[in-house]
């Protein structure tokens, strides 16, 4: 069978599956769908958060900030450049807060061997986690070898105990990329797959959240991240199979209120 008639089948027979298994929206009240998710109280919401500050502006005084909401509220981490991971490790030790950091940011359209470089420097620096960008343009192309190695090599520059998030901008991808970006991030290793930079053309939706599920199973975890800007937003994530939220609206998200960041 040729391979682009492999992945229209594959893909085709995932949609399927996800039109019979998803569950219809729930009438019940916001509080008791999340009770319903955490089987703890709501408050056990900013356990998903990755509490986000990427802008290339991003000062001292606001990073500061970040992390003191982290610890305030306990969110699961602070994802933050590379170049905040020393600080931001240093800032949160013993906090219980960990530091997630973005590698290949925000194109991935850099070489393997720099994303390693990056990641490996990172976690040096204290990073516990990295989030790191797929080489779209050869995904589209399709040299999955190289797409498989690039993941493979940010994989391999970390440790055992780090985790690392594969995005995989699903904005820019079609239904099949999508499928095919899953299961590459699964053959290298990965530990999650993400949805979204938040600096492309759009973020993360339930339609690709529950896709992504789908396609890594319980080997794997999905982040949803761009857009997600309410406690509305985040349960809708969290009930299509997230697992973790990157955003930089975690506070308002927390207090039930709507996010006004881009991302």
């Amino acid at each position: 069978m040729e391979q682009e008639e492999l992945i229209k089948r594959i893909t085709e027979e995932v949609q399927k599956k996800l039109r019979e298994e998803t569950p219809a929206e729930s009438n019940e009240p916001l509080e008791k769908v999340v009770e319903s998710i955490n089987e703890e109280p709501i408050k056990n919401i900013a356990s998903y958060i990755d509490h986000t500050l990427l802008k290339a502006d991003a000062t001292k005084e606001e990073i500061d900030k970040l992390c003191d909401e982290a610890i305030e509220y306990k969110f699961c981490s602070v994802c933050v450049n590379t170049g905040w991971a020393s600080y931001c490790a240093k800032r949160l030790r013993g906090t219980g807060i960990k530091v997630a950091v973005v590698v290949g940011f925000p194109l991935g359209a850099m070489s393997s061997r720099s994303k390693g470089f990056e990641a490996r420097h990172a976690v040096e620096d204290g990073a516990n986690e990295i989030d790191m960008v797929i080489n779209v343009g050869a995904l589209k192309s399709k040299d999955f070898k190289l797409v498989e190695e690039d993941i493979r090599n940010v994989v391999r520059a970390t440790r055992p105990n780090i985790i690392t998030k594969v995005i995989i901008e699903t904005s820019l991808i079609t239904e099949e990329e999508k499928v095919i970006a899953c299961q590459l991030s699964k053959k290298a290793d990965a530990d999650f797959v993400k949805t979204s930079t938040g600096f492309s053309t759009g973020g993360a939706n339930v339609e690709d959240v529950a896709l992504m599920k789908k396609i890594v199973g319980q080997k794997m975890e999905v982040k949803a991240s761009g857009g997600v800007k309410s406690l509305e937003d985040a349960v809708k994530m969290i009930k299509a199979g997230a697992t973790r939220l990157g955003t930089s609206s975690g506070v308002a998200i927390v207090e039930g209120l709507q996010g006004e960041a881009d991302y």
